[in-house]
């Protein structure tokens, strides 16, 4: 039975809860609960094993905070044994709107902590991750701030909207592959 490792990155501990970080953790979260899976602690992560269509997806949540994140995905991968061409990464994004989502087939961290850690420790930037627009109207000066910070009332309807489309994006990465799933994600505005 084919097998795939999805990453969502975030931060543990109550104070990074829903954080515009924390959205990997968000979206393996409600991905879960649409298909019954639960979280348990486990080596490095949180992890959830879930069926879909003939295939199993490992779900993780790592423990090790978003700056050692390789850590965790790299265990699991050689725990599961998957193959690196089956692990989605699921990560927030600076460079991007708020009203978009971006499927790539590899890339750079673009600056990304979270996957900087992840392309060192296992030696590739060949993987695929579902980036999660956050935007960064913040002022000078104030990235971390914004970036550990709660959405505000005015983003939530839009992020709300991107979770479930992330949801879809998961579904279609296991079943269609990144090629056909980039198309139908990538060129999408999301609208509050």
């Amino acid at each position: 039975m084919s097998k795939f490792l999805i990453a969502g990155l975030g931060n543990i501990g109550a104070e990074y809860a829903h954080t515009r970080h924390n959205i990997g953790f968000d979206i393996l979260d409600a991905f879960a609960a649409k298909h019954g899976g639960s979280f348990q602690q486990e080596r490095l992560a949180d992890t959830a094993r879930i069926r879909f269509r003939g295939k199993v997806l490992v779900c993780i949540k790592p423990a090790t905070y978003m700056n050692l994140s390789g850590k965790a995905v790299r265990y699991w991968l050689d725990k599961e044994q998957v193959p690196v061409a089956q692990l989605l990464v699921i990560v927030d994004e600076l460079a991007l709107p708020l009203d978009r989502l971006q499927l790539k087939a590899k890339g750079s961290d673009g600056g990304h902590n979270g996957l900087k850690s992840i392309q060192e420790s296992i030696g590739t930037a060949e993987y695929a991750r579902l980036r999660f627009g956050i935007g960064n109207d913040y002022p000078r000066g104030m990235q971390s701030e914004f970036v550990l910070g709660k959405w505000n009332d005015a983003e939530l309807p839009v992020v709300r909207q991107k979770i479930a489309r992330s949801i879809e994006v998961i579904e279609n990465y296991v079943f269609m592959g990144t090629e056909r799933t980039m198309n139908l994600v990538n060129n999408l505005r999301f609208e509050p």
